[in-house]
């Protein structure tokens, strides 16, 4: 044993060459149970194939022993070779005392292999066996979470965790967080959330966002808050947590948090229009407008944002802007019917009649049956002396709105002739 000792001693010491020459050496004179320690630390070494040497002549040896089976069926499976896996754990006999951890592996393996029934046969057989195996039921918990049966997995989770809060590198509370709130339990998530000892970046952004869908927007702003102090390059966290403080009508950190989301992700269009919006809300309008229109800039088929920037327009009576911000998404083939009404509003403040007259004719097709789009277009074929066509219009206006007295007036002057 002096020499595997040393072996460790050079590893922990950062000195691989050594720690395997050592090994290597001392397996030349090793006795059995010596072998196997070896074999052991050549698999935590990540030296497989010098491993599966050593299991497999001490298999040869000791056929009746199947920790060495399992062992062997691990190697395998890290080889890809699950057939061969499947054949060896199938070989240990149900009195055996490794027969439960077989069943484990084989669920284990048929579950990769998609075979997610027999998956669960086996480990119900497990369980039959030993009903209050914490392993079993994390499987099986794992098992049911991986093919959406969340429901299902959360009470084998629940008793595996009165054992132990972690089976190999998975916290199971974590698990039961993500089941609850996928389930839409989020409070119950919360809870577990809370209760994690594990906080990575992920963990956190999804415990802000479980906390923000159950009306903790206090505890999502916290949490999202620390997420990006320890990784400021989160860029998903930035639009929530910008989202979180507007929710509490906290809209100058909201556009502050915008900004400094920004700054991390300068082509994030949703941000972009989120830190334009709020700045008009703070009535900083220019930096609206520019915030605005550079998240059309990075996507021209971002439609609430153009419609948005044209409504603000609009209220500032700046149909020349209209204009121009509606005549480049047509270069950019972006279609909307609304464009064209906008387009043809703008036009006919900005006197460019004939202009008007194609767009209010386009746009006529669509909105053939809204009765806000026909009033406003009769009236302007009346300004532009169209009466006949504006007479057809209106027709079909009042065919919507047959109690609108104001149209019928106007219309009874129009077939008068009098249109004063």
């Amino acid at each position: 044993m002096q020499g595997i000792e040393q072996a460790i001693q050079y590893m922990n010491a950062g000195k691989t060459e050594q720690a395997v020459e050592t090994l290597r050496t001392e397996l030349s004179r090793a006795g059995d149970e010596e072998k196997y320690t070896i074999a052991e630390m050549f698999m935590q070494w990540g030296m497989v194939e010098e491993a599966k040497d050593v299991l497999e002549e001490l298999k040869q040896r000791y056929p009746g022993e199947h920790e060495l089976t399992l062992l062997l069926a691990e190697i395998y499976v890290d080889q890809e070779d699950d057939e061969k896996a499947i054949d060896l754990l199938n070989q240990i006999p149900e009195e055996d005392e490794q027969y439960l951890g077989a069943l484990v592996q084989l669920a284990d393996l048929y579950q990769t292999q998609g075979l997610f029934e027999v998956s669960e046969q086996k480990l119900l057989l497990a369980k039959n066996i030993s009903p209050n195996e914490p392993v079993v039921d994390f499987a099986l918990g794992e098992l049911a979470f991986s093919i959406g049966e969340y429901q299902k997995s959360i009470p084998y989770y629940e008793k595996a965790l009165r054992r132990d809060q972690k089976m190999g590198e998975t916290d199971i509370t974590l698990r039961l967080a993500e089941a609850f709130a996928i389930e839409g339990d989020f409070d119950q998530a919360l809870d577990y959330f809370q209760a994690a000892d594990e906080m990575t970046p992920d963990i956190l952004f999804r415990y802000g966002f479980t906390a923000y869908q159950a009306n903790r927007v206090d505890i999502a702003i916290r949490v999202w808050n620390k997420l990006i102090e320890e990784d400021p390059f989160y860029q998903s966290a930035y639009p929530l947590l910008a989202e979180a403080y507007e929710s509490e009508g906290m809209i100058e950190e909201a556009y502050d948090m915008a900004n400094k989301g920004l700054k991390k992700d300068e082509f994030n269009k949703d941000l972009f229009y989120l830190a334009g919006t709020l700045a008009f809300r703070l009535t900083k309008k220019q930096e609206g407008y520019q915030h605005i229109r550079q998240s059309i800039s990075i996507d021209p088929g971002f439609k609430e944002a153009a419609l948005f920037l044209v409504e603000r327009l609009k209220e500032d009576g700046d149909y020349e802007a209209i204009k121009d911000i509606l005549e480049y998404l047509s270069e950019m083939n972006e279609e909307e019917p609304l464009y064209k009404w906008y387009l043809a509003q703008a036009n006919n403040e900005l006197e460019h009649f004939n202009e008007a007259l194609n767009d209010y004719q386009e746009a006529y097709n669509t909105f053939k049956d809204d009765s806000d789009f026909l009033k406003e277009y009769g009236y302007f074929l009346v300004e532009e002396g169209r009466v006949k066509e504006a007479h057809s219009v209106f027709e079909r206006y009042l065919t919507i709105e047959p109690t609108d007295e104001e149209v019928e007036t106007f219309m009874a002057r129009l077939q008068s002739g009098d249109e004063e």
